[in-house]
């Protein structure tokens, strides 16, 4: 997720200027780095529908609290709600078709069955949506104290191929063969974020030494589209330490670029470094579409107490979805959510269990929508 963009007084002063690109879905400028300006087109304004999927476990708490700020803030979106669970044996046409007429869709968890043969429904709609790219962003929030400072990690791992395909098979009794293939998209998406949100480097994480075929051929695609960004720094690190440094240096680290396991791996535990999955965002994007949610997996519909004793923190998703705010184009709406949601961190008197407070997810969105500009 982007920093704050700029004030207004700086982009009316920066409207004689050409504008910058506009950011990839889900990104904006930042203060400490390149600003990109925003030029309002006719129809911006315009309130745009919002597929809602509410999710299992903490998932109606959590989407509810983005509900209940959006309205609070008079942001310009509507939600079209669908029940959707995990134990579904596909996800229903018709949230589909809602997703695509939308094009933008915010959700909570979905329960994932272990083994089985029973396919994941997240996986059904980055497939079924060409959603290639997951993007994390991992940051010290302000007055959330963590064993590291400083860190401020973006995620990006392919979302559809290789391991997440899907495309594994029982050759004979005990056998089981598994394809992996990479694709360029996700590493041209990695350096197009880098360079429009003035990130300075590029690391691709590898497994070449051992998979010198499959991630060789993540790397050649790597290596030729940085060649395209001489301004970026890239590097490249295999993921065994990778895992290493991220835990005991993790601020060396800025844009880090993936296939999909070691992604999801990487991205959890940078999560766990600066304050666990309840405070990271993310959302998972295509040519067309794009879905936010929660951006760390583990724990993403939580537990029965959390969920009995209302007690999810809501953080998380409210940060994805000021990225669906940029993505939409309402910059200035982003900014007064992303905004209220660190002042209330910061504060420190409302905080769930897993951030060291005992404040139950209704009172950390009161909290919120309290500390909006």
């Amino acid at each position: 997720m982007a920093r704050r963009s700029a004030p207004l007084l700086r982009r009316l002063v920066s409207v004689s200027s050409p504008p910058a690109p506009q950011p990839l879905p889900g990104h904006g400028g930042g203060l400490a780095r390149r600003t990109v300006t925003y030029m309002p087109r006719p129809g911006d304004g315009t309130p745009r529908a919002v597929t809602l999927i509410p999710g299992d476990g903490i998932g109606p708490l959590v989407t509810g609290a983005v509900r209940q700020v959006m309205e609070a803030m008079h942001a310009p979106v509507y939600f079209e709600t669908y029940e959707v669970h995990g134990d579904m044996p596909t996800v229903p046409p018709a949230v589909i078709e809602s997703i695509r007429r939308n094009k933008v869709c915010i959700k909570g968890g979905l329960a994932t069955p272990v083994g089985g043969g029973v396919s994941s429904l997240n996986m059904q709609l980055r497939k079924e949506l060409d959603l290639y790219a997951s993007l994390v962003h991992c940051s010290n929030l302000p007055g959330l104290p963590t064993r590291h400072e400083g860190v401020d990690i973006v995620v990006i791992r392919e979302n559809t191929e290789g391991e997440y395909s899907g495309l594994e098979h029982e050759v004979v009794p005990g056998v089981v063969e598994s394809l992996k293939f990479c694709s360029e998209r996700v590493a041209k998406y990695a350096f197009e974020y880098a360079y429009l949100n003035n990130r300075k480097k590029v690391t691709a994480v590898h497994k070449a030494n051992i998979m010198k075929l499959a991630d060789g051929l993540f790397l050649e695609s790597c290596r030729e589209v940085a060649s395209k960004y001489p301004g970026i720094q890239y590097n490249e690190m295999i993921v065994d330490n990778c895992s290493m440094q991220l835990v005991s240096k993790p601020e060396q680290f800025d844009v880090m670029v993936t296939p999909n396991l070691y992604g999801n791996l990487v991205a959890n535990t940078a999560a766990g470094i600066v304050g666990g999955t309840g405070i990271m965002p993310g959302g998972n994007v295509g040519q067309d579409y794009a879905i936010f949610e929660q951006g760390a997996s583990a724990g993403n519909v939580g537990n029965e107490n959390i969920v009995e004793q209302k007690k999810a923190n809501p953080v998380a998703l409210l940060l994805s979805s000021a990225m669906m705010l940029r993505h939409l184009q309402f910059p200035s709406f982003a900014d007064r959510l992303e905004t209220a949601v660190k002042r209330v961190v910061a504060e420190g008197t409302h905080r769930t269990k897993d951030l060291g407070g005992t404040s139950t997810t209704q009172e950390v969105t009161d909290a919120v929508i309290a500390n909006l500009d």
